[in-house]
């Protein structure tokens, strides 16, 4: 049985998937959600890959340098050693004013560390999802992979090692340190040992000083930091979108067809990031979010969607790569998400509170609050229209709308803090007016989300289906962690969802059948809730657990095993890492409250 032991390394522009064993298998250039130029995890034929082919007495390991995204890993036989230091560059430079350098770069670069290690170069480049035949030729000063039928693409290789041996897969005796440089542009600058040095080591300061910025707790800080620098490489510089995972297609269960692209970015899973990042520091990253808001609802009368292309694409079509196989044979791959056309209203709820906290840390010194100001009314309209229908619900349902309870409690959550923003901003009236919608919708969630006959609330009104979005009715301030309903809304799903330590989202049949797998911020929901009702001993005990299932590095999927703990589905997921910072949080003390201005 395979994991996904993956490193995932980044610059804000792209990122990469690097296995234990040193493989790059998973890479798109320019950008997060251009086609792919090695895409070996989803078809280990096909895919292509950048690999180091030692003999079977070397072993590896592989860890993150400390409070970096520079992936190590090493290869030693007991003589002989090398280690590969793997990063996307990422740093400060002036040119007139400060700016940030993040190239379309991956650079491999090889530390000799003892010995003469042997070894051999799988470079494989299969170029535009490797749906047309890529060619690989040494030029001059690089070597240049490239498509000549269908879309047109190419890729640059840079190294000090002799390139014949490297496209040949000629065995290498490293006597000095080398590198990699993989870019999709043709470089202007002359490439050295030096310059990758260089970037290695502006790269290094780059992180550590992020790092630094980030707030330390008593407990669990290195985990916490850890998933703070896996959503910081979930976030596209450009736009200020941040991207639910770094891959397409990462099966939540082996063999079928819950596939999905998730290199875009949804609005509740962004929302959700940002209001995590700004708690432990990054409140950059919530100015540029922000940024991204209003420029996708610029319009008073735009129609919200749940989700967007990183650029702010709106039409994000999806279609199926029929001639990849799917990780470990699971098809389809798919590119582009269908669910971009979907209604889902507890969109509103989460992006208000997201609002609500920007305005409620900046007041008036936030930039863009007069914009923000006019989304939030925007807001309370689509609401007070569109509250009592049906949607598809938090879990993205794809042919069966229903009045979820979620949806329903979110819609909440965007009135009541439309009110908290305009309370602080000292608008009365709205105050007034607003009120009377939020009470209304609160007693229908009262009256018909919960059931008597279960003694919880449900997944969707007349229902008897649990649903574990309901533990989060405490956390969004709906519902009083000693109110009975709540304490008995999560007994109940802790009973009905919980299986060996892990949570389904749901058990009712959807779409695609039963669900077979546990989905892993549903656990985290689950942790919080107990600790809320005063469960501590338990819910720590949980988290604890919870932790051991990450792979190797430290990093979380969508979805875990319930049998064997490997981790399924796309990767790494920012809704795992977020709810795992939010859930360390209950335990912790924040020791270093820093100003960030």
């Amino acid at each position: 049985m395979t994991n996904l032991d993956y490193g995932i390394i980044g610059n804000g522009k792209s990122a990469a998937l690097i296995s234990k064993s040193g493989a790059l298998e998973w890479l798109c250039l320019p950008v997060f959600d251009s086609a792919s130029v090695f895409a070996k995890i989803l078809d280990s034929e096909k895919g292509g890959s950048f690999e180091f082919v030692t003999d079977d007495d070397y072993k590896y390991t592989q860890r993150y340098l400390p409070k970096t995204n520079i992936l190590s890993t090493i290869y030693s036989n007991g003589t002989d050693s090398f280690e590969v230091l793997d990063f996307m560059p990422r740093y400060h430079y002036h040119n007139g004013r400060e700016q940030i350098y993040s190239p379309p770069d991956v650079i491999r670069y090889i530390k000799l560390k003892s010995g003469k290690p042997k070894f051999r170069i799988d470079y494989n480049p299969r170029l535009e999802y490797a749906e047309r035949k890529t060619i690989t030729e040494v030029r001059k000063e690089y070597v240049k992979s490239f498509t000549r039928s269908g879309t047109y693409d190419s890729l640059y290789l840079y190294t000090n090692i002799n390139m014949d041996k490297v496209i040949n897969g000629q065995e290498v005796e490293l006597e000095h340190d080398a590198y990699f440089l993989i870019s999709y542009n043709q470089k202007l600058l002359k490439q050295s040992i030096e310059r990758a040095y260089l970037k290695l080591q502006r790269t290094k300061v780059y992180w550590l000083n992020w790092s630094e910025e980030t707030h330390r707790f008593s407990e669990y800080n290195n985990e916490i930091l850890r998933s703070a620098l896996v959503l910081k490489l979930l976030s596209f510089d450009k736009t200020g979108a941040v991207l639910a995972a770094a891959t397409t297609s990462l099966p939540e269960t082996i063999g079928e067809i819950r596939n999905w692209d998730y290199r875009f970015c949804w609005l509740r899973d962004a929302s959700m990031v940002i209001k995590i990042m700004t708690k432990i520091g990054h409140w950059k990253s919530a100015e540029r979010f922000m940024n991204f808001i209003i420029d996708v609802v610029s319009d008073k009368d735009e129609k919200m969607q749940i989700m967007y292309g990183i650029n702010k694409e709106k039409n994000l079509r999806e279609r199926i790569l029929t001639h990849l196989s799917g990780y470990e044979n699971s098809a389809p791959v798919r590119i582009g998400n269908a669910a971009y056309k979907q209604k889902q209203h507890d969109i509103y709820g989460i992006l208000m509170d997201v609002i609500y906290q920007q305005f409620s840390l900046f007041e008036v010194s936030l930039q863009n609050s007069e914009e923000l100001w006019t989304i939030t009314r925007s807001i309370v309209r689509i609401v007070r229209k569109n509250w009592r229908k049906p949607d598809r619900g938090i879990w993205e349902i794809r042919t069966d709308q229903r009045h979820f309870v979620f949806s329903k409690l979110l819609c909440w959550v965007a009135i009541d803090r439309a009110i908290k923003v305009a309370e602080l901003i000292k608008n009365q009236h709205y105050v007034e007016q607003w009120g009377k919608l939020r009470d209304t919708i609160s007693k229908d969630i009262m009256k018909k989300g919960w059931n008597e006959e279960v003694q919880s609330f449900t997944q969707a009104y007349g229902s008897k289906d649990l649903d574990a979005s309901t533990l989060l009715m405490e956390a969004y301030g709906f519902i009083d962690a000693t109110d009975y309903r709540y304490i008995s809304t999560v007994k109940a799903t802790q009973k009905e969802l919980s299986r060996n330590g892990l949570m389904y989202r749901y058990r009712n049949r959807d779409d695609f059948g039963l669900p077979t797998s546990s989905f892993t911020i549903c656990t985290f929901w689950l942790i919080q809730a107990l600790n809320k009702i005063g469960e501590r001993n338990q819910a720590r005990e949980l988290f604890d657990q919870l932790l051991t299932y990450s792979n190797h590095v430290g990093l979380f999927s969508e979805d875990i095993d319930f049998e064997s703990k490997r981790l399924l589905g796309n990767f790494p997921q920012a809704y795992s890492h977020l709810a795992l910072i939010e859930t360390a949080m209950l335990f912790s003390k924040d020791i270093e409250l820093k100003s960030k201005f």
